[in-house]
């Protein structure tokens, strides 16, 4: 039953997480040494992105261990949309720390400086093995909140598999602002991406109809019910991107019997039913009577 399957997944997504916050915040640690000793810029500014990333987790962390407390009587909806806001903190600090990163990739750019190779190699293939772990643990995350956490500990295997390039190369050839240039390349990719969320985060927080479903298909679907003359008030948004909310006015015609009104609400909530909404409401109004509500 799709029921039992997602609330397994919530206790998975916690869990996926922490873990990714606690070997985070110890790796961001490590790798601020690193940076310092090896004087690497691509290692101090991923240093910088993961002290971002971690808070970041730890913030997506809290907030889908709120997002799964039940609904109160201020948060009527419980509190699954408090991990839209993880998702768009996280979206923030990441360009906050993209921005960082090319003011001083450009400043090493201008003025070279000298990395220690074999440091970062030791440091990248560590760094890989870290947060490709971490990443993999979020990667099949269906929330927003761990998409966005997930996006965040891809960049960082990315950014560590170029540090390698870049440390490998360094061996046999020294190429000062191959460094920066690298670090550079690496968080426009990642900006382009994470703005893409953003928007896509915004969406949802502004109640956007969620992706892959389209309004106009439900509505021919219940307006082809028998005794069915109209709809109005349709909406459609989301909690999280993951939970779906409709409501509906639907106006019957042509109704002599009460059997008839509870024949065409079993098949709107049947036809609503196959969408899997986490929550629907459906207003039946007959034609003789006037909505207050409809403009």
């Amino acid at each position: 039953m799709p029921h039992d399957h997602s609330h397994h997944h919530h206790g998975r997504s916690g869990r996926n997480l922490a873990i990714a916050f606690f070997l985070n915040l110890a790796f961001t640690i490590l790798e601020a040494i690193g940076g310092l000793l090896t004087n690497s810029v691509a290692i101090l500014s991923d240093a910088l992105h993961d002290l971002g990333d971690s808070f970041s987790l730890g913030f997506a962390w809290y907030l889908d261990r709120k997002s799964k407390q039940k609904p109160t009587a201020q948060y009527t909806f419980g509190y699954r949309r408090f991990s839209l806001l993880g998702a768009l903190v996280n979206s923030l600090v990441l360009i906050a720390g993209s921005v960082y990163i090319i003011y001083e990739a450009v400043g090493r750019i201008l003025q070279p400086q000298h990395s220690n190779a074999q440091g970062m190699l030791l440091f990248a293939l560590f760094g890989v093995a870290v947060n490709g772990y971490a990443a993999w643990k979020l990667s099949s995350g269906k929330t927003m909140n761990e998409r966005v956490a997930s996006w965040h500990l891809l960049e960082d295997v990315l950014g560590w598999v170029a540090v390698l390039i870049v440390a490998v190369v360094l061996l046999f050839t020294d190429v000062h602002y191959l460094d920066p240039a690298l670090s550079l390349a690496i968080t426009l990719y990642i900006l382009y991406n994470v703005v893409r969320r953003l928007k896509e985060t915004l969406h949802l927080f502004l109640q956007g109809v969620p992706e892959g479903i389209v309004v106009r298909d439900i509505e021919q679907e219940l307006l082809a019910v028998p005794n069915v003359g109209s709809l109005h008030h349709t909406h459609l948004w989301s909690l999280e991107g993951e939970h779906h909310v409709f409501t509906a006015h639907v106006v019957l015609k042509d109704i002599s019997t009460f059997g008839q009104i509870l024949e065409a609400k079993r098949r709107i909530k049947d036809i609503l039913k196959g969408y899997s909404f986490s929550h629907f409401t459906i207003e039946t109004e007959l034609d003789e009577e006037d909505c207050e509500l409809v403009e």
